[in-house]
């Protein structure tokens, strides 16, 4: 008997919650990092790597599986992803050490990168408008981050089994999502392989991008980089900033403050959806560089509501700037491609969110806490600033290539679709 399927605006509210539920994981052990430290005696440096092999796990599931999508389907790849994601989280639980902390980081770095390209490519595959993927895939990974960093926050500070709850809850909604997934309908062409050089071809590392799609894309570089660097500053060391630069020792206060930024991303990200490209880069980039000047005012000066201030500040910029980069390059990204060419957006966004942070714990070690979070905040306003001079030029370049051009990258989605090309 064949299996009901559900709609697809059904489907779309389905992957854009198990897209929050997945990033609600990333950022759950955040509020727990100075539980760890207390715990079992690890250094900043450790903290950053336990947060850094995350992300390097999810750019080797990204490198290597993130386009496969493509080629076997949406459903298989989601599935497959959630049942590793599912046992992370029981590590996760049951960690007695850094090893196994660093082990379930591992494993579900790995299960992230092998579906974050394809819930992307599928909420774009099932948006009920042409706007509403690119809203999806650039507002649920922040609005994730938030609950995430928030509700890890409020169970360790006041329910019991504070290390272990967050993740048997976690486990539940993966396995919630598995179920509901069985019946989406699929979206990709299942093409297959026509032979093992090309099954090699689709599965070894290759960030490349298909033609159309490469000068949007490396124009966009800076901007990417910019925001998630912000964004690993808070993940990784914003719980220790809260408690040891503004002095906040109550958990869920750290997680409403991390929470703060990764929440407003999430605002700017909707607020920004009706504009055009150009205007959601400008307001975006400006406002990530104000709220980036008065979070710095807050932790040079240990003032609590100006670093709140400017977290929300430059988090709404985070989401405005971030919804610009994935609606521009939907609009030039053709269906088949669109695993691969998002598996490539979050490859370097991750980049910028994990590298930046280890060299800031290691610098922890060297020079303390503040004069290296103080440094990290100066060098992502460097990079907002070059960000700025790239989408200037860009905008300018357009208005003299194509005066006439649609103003909102994303009503250009349907046109990609019909001049849909190939993945690897």
């Amino acid at each position: 008997m064949a299996v009901r399927q559900i709609g697809h605006p059904s489907a779309f509210i389905v992957i854009a919650a198990t897209t929050i539920a997945m990033m609600f994981g990333a950022a759950a052990p955040s509020p727990l990092y100075p539980v760890y430290q207390e715990l079992w005696g690890f250094s900043s440096f450790t903290l950053t790597v336990i947060f850094a092999v995350y992300v390097l796990a999810l750019l080797a599931g990204l490198l290597t599986v993130g386009s496969l999508s493509d080629h076997v389907g949406r459903r298989p790849v989601l599935l497959g992803g959630l049942a590793v994601l599912t046992a992370s989280m029981a590590m996760f639980a049951f960690a007695d050490g850094v090893p196994m902390l660093i082990a379930a980081r591992v494993l579900q770095g790995l299960a992230a990168g092998a579906i974050t390209g394809t819930l992307s490519a599928a909420l774009v595959d099932l948006q009920p408008s042409p706007r509403a993927g690119s809203i999806a895939s650039s507002a649920s990974p922040p609005a994730g981050l938030a609950l995430g960093a928030v509700g890890a926050g409020i169970l360790v500070q006041y329910a019991p089994m504070p290390r272990e709850l967050v993740f048997l809850v976690l486990i539940a909604a993966f396995i919630v999502a598995i179920v509901l997934i069985f019946f989406i309908p699929e979206t990709s062409p299942r093409t297959g392989f026509t032979s093992r050089a090309h099954l090699w071809k689709v599965v070894r590392p290759n960030a490349g991008l298909p033609p159309a799609v490469r000068g949007v894309f490396l124009a966009s570089v800076p901007a990417m980089f910019a925001t998630w660097s912000l964004g690993g500053l808070y993940l990784s060391l914003g719980s220790s900033i809260t408690a040891r630069i503004l002095g906040i020792e109550n958990h869920m206060g750290a997680g409403l403050i991390i929470g703060s930024f990764f929440g407003s991303g999430a605002i700017g990200s909707m607020a920004a959806s009706g504009w055009s490209a150009h205007r959601k880069l400008a307001i975006g980039l400006s406002t990530l560089g104000s709220g980036l000047v008065l979070s710095l005012v807050g932790t040079i000066s240990a003032n609590i509501p100006t670093y709140v201030v400017g977290s929300m500040v430059a988090g709404f910029g985070f989401g405005a700037t971030f919804v610009g980069v994935v609606a521009t390059l939907i609009a030039v990204t053709a269906p088949a491609s669109r695993g691969q060419v998002f598996s490539t957006l979050f490859i370097v966004s991750y980049t910028g969110f994990s590298v930046p942070a280890v060299v800031a714990g290691f610098a922890v070690i060297h020079v303390g806490l503040r004069p290296t979070a103080i440094g990290y905040s100066a060098f992502v306003l460097a990079l907002v600033i070059v960000a700025a001079i790239v989408a200037l030029w860009r905008a300018r370049t357009d208005r003299g290539a194509a005066p006439g051009a649609a103003a909102d990258g994303t009503d250009l989605v349907t046109a990609a679709a019909d001049t849909a090309g190939t993945s690897r």
